[in-house]
């Protein structure tokens, strides 16, 4: 029986995508609520690979809505509450986890924010 090899890692060569790391910064708007932006923090280079594209009801109408998985080097304090860009596109992390037990990398399911292009 032959078994599955161990999921490699991308190679270095395979992370060309520039990331800029995003961070929630949430001021007071003076009527009780919020004001959320976000500002930019470190360059990360990773590999982006496209899952597809399901589809969202919002409003009687079914909106498709890209999904990526992104591999970055591992780095202490990221959260979903952040967000990656590259370039004019933005994507909004929506899960973490480790690629390899104890390993170097973390495999981040992100959405694209604006649909495809945007």
């Amino acid at each position: 029986m032959a078994q599955n090899p161990a999921p490699r890692r991308p190679s270095l060569g395979a992370r060309r995508r520039r990331f800029v790391l995003e961070t929630p910064v949430e001021e007071p708007d003076g009527f009780g609520g919020v004001i959320r932006r976000y500002v930019a923090g470190p360059l990360l280079w990773g590999a982006m690979v496209p899952l597809g594209a399901p589809e969202r009801v919002a409003g009687g109408r079914a909106d498709p809505v890209p999904t990526h998985q992104v591999t970055l080097r591992r780095r202490p304090g990221l959260t979903p509450a952040m967000r990656l860009a590259c370039g004019p596109r933005r994507f909004a992390i929506r899960s973490i986890a480790e690629a390899e037990a104890g390993g170097r990398d973390l495999v981040c399911r992100v959405e694209e924010i604006g649909g495809a292009g945007a």
